[in-house]
């Protein structure tokens, strides 16, 4: 068996593992997930640096310390995650598989591209600024799966068989019927997923995919600040490549490198591009590439004195230019930024939040969504709460089990169900009782707090025909009230409820207090 096809094996076995992960990333009837669901990203070196960098130091979950294994191997081996684990990395490499065509490859400088996006990206989390999250290809493909292509895929199979049903031909609905109940067991989610920017991600996924038709592993080549940094490691690796004298310099290896790591004569040969992928050593007419453990010279990197300049000045311009905004203001939150229970205070949130979108895949009710300029441009794709489409369940506290950087705390169910995340407020012109002597307890069933913190008061109305009526109306109890919008989610009246839900009140700020 050839080094090519265990390679092949490799990353198929990765890229399943990755999905198997990504389907368990739900509640499975009880408050607690089975697997180690974020486990990819606990392995993830730029995301482990980037999270210390911007939280100076602060407590780093420790399953992020395996990221340190990475690392080592690839000291060892070489760009072998890349190669061989990485499942965006496997996904670049069927979509480009299917251009058969050989292109000539953009000129060598393009490879250094990827070296100063991750300048800026570390540089900038100096700085206190976490947005490697955007760039990083493992919170890229969760985060793309997460709220794109898995409610794509989940939503396009529901309709499918949903039609199958109307059909109404018993033969054919009954064993649609069997393998629909065997999909609601295995693969699909609990309830339809729906997401905001939903397309827009899935477009900048499908771009991203889309590039190997232009340029084989693109994304790897150019763009990848994960591969930079392993690229980095992988100028020390032990593991070598090695020409014989045999070499006829016909440039057949560097025609199947997958990397382009290797110039067309054979002359040079990139070790911290190279993807380990033995591509060259299988298809070499004369067997003359081989690779092997021994003493290596480091190959100098010349990524140009003035342009890793540039790219730390983007960095630490970067921090401003993304906090130019009132919501910096200390005294100021956007009101309607409601955010996950466990969530640390805003400034550590964004410092450590990586826009994965774990905690949007395990919520429950399917509230949790992502923002897009409501928290500015630093909190892009950061989970936060809208109650009209979920609500916060009372007892869950997955999000907090699946959080990778600790933006969001784990917390025991006792201690959840005491944070506050906002109060609800009651909308006299839109409430049934108060606005149109109506009698509705809707959001009073609902509470779940114990003692309920929304309260009713019996009150004779009169309405316009001057008949009295008794109904009851409702008020919010701000000592109880946890904000977790579960009135507003019920409320009967439509387009906009007559009660919400703001982050007022909330226990992570001291400042952001209806009472100050």
């Amino acid at each position: 068996m050839s080094k090519q096809v265990l390679r092949k094996i490799s990353q198929g076995l990765f890229l399943l593992l990755f999905i198997f992960l990504f389907i368990q990333t739900e509640s499975k009837g009880h408050d607690t997930l089975g697997y180690p669901v974020r486990l990819f990203l606990d392995f993830d070196p730029l995301i482990f640096l980037t999270t210390l960098f911007a939280s100076r130091g602060g407590q780093i979950p420790a399953g992020f310390f395996l990221s340190l294994i990475t690392i080592l191997v690839t000291i060892v081996l070489g760009r072998v995650f890349c190669g061989w684990v990485c499942p965006l990395g496997t996904l670049n490499t069927i979509v480009g598989s299917l251009r058969r065509r050989h292109s000539n490859p953009p000129d060598a400088k393009w490879h250094r591209a990827k070296y100063y996006i991750l300048i800026m990206l570390l540089v900038s989390s100096v700085f206190t600024l976490q947005i490697a999250g955007i760039m990083d290809p493992i919170s890229l493909i969760i985060r793309s799966f997460s709220l794109s292509i898995y409610p794509l895929a989940d939503n396009g199979i529901r309709v499918l068989f949903d039609t199958i049903y109307h059909t109404n031909i018993s033969g054919l609905v009954g064993v649609s019927e069997a393998f629909y109940g065997l999909l609601k067991k295995s693969l699909l989610a609990f309830q339809p997923l729906f997401y905001l920017q939903a397309v827009f991600i899935g477009l900048i996924f499908f771009l991203i995919l889309g590039m190997n038709l232009i340029e084989k592993r693109f994304w790897c080549k150019y763009l990848c600040p994960l591969g930079a940094l392993l690229g980095l490691c992988s100028r020390f690796s032990v593991l070598k490549r090695e020409t014989s004298e045999g070499c006829t310099g016909c440039g057949t290896c560097a025609d199947a490198c997958q990397a382009g790591a290797i110039s067309q004569n054979n002359e040079t040969w990139s070790n911290s591009e190279c993807l380990v992928c033995f591509s060259c050593d299988d298809i070499c007419p004369q067997t003359a590439v081989s690779f092997g453990f021994g003493r290596h010279k480091k190959q100098a990197m010349n990524l140009g004195r003035r342009e890793v300049m540039a790219s730390m000045l983007s960095g630490v311009l970067a921090v401003p230019l993304l906090r130019s905004t009132p919501l910096s203001k200390p005294a100021y939150s956007n009101p309607d930024v409601l955010r996950p229970p466990g969530a640390l205070d805003e400034k550590e949130f964004l410092k450590r939040c990586v826009k994965c979108g774990e905690c949007m895949k395990v919520c429950i009710t399917n509230g949790l969504q992502p923002t897009f300029l409501e928290a500015g441009l630093e909190g892009i794709w950061s989970p936060r709460v809208i109650p009209r489409i979920g609500h916060c369940e009372y007892r869950c506290t997955l999000c907090g089990q699946v959080c990778p950087s600790g933006a969001i705390r784990r917390m025991p169910i006792e201690e959840k169900t005491k944070v506050v995340i906002g109060i609800a407020m009651i909308d006299k012109g839109r409430c049934l009782p108060y606005a149109h002597a109506v009698p509705c307890i809707v959001c009073e069933e609902m509470c779940p707090t114990s003692p309920k913190a929304i309260w009713l008061e019996e009150t004779v109305v009169r309405g316009r025909d001057g008949k009295e009526l008794i109904v009851q109306q409702p008020h919010i109890d701000l000592d109880l009230c946890i904000g977790c919008g579960i009135c507003e989610a019920k409320c009967p009246v439509g387009n906009r409820a007559a009660v919400y839900v703001t982050n007022i009140g909330e226990s992570r700020s001291k400042a952001n207090q209806l009472l100050l």
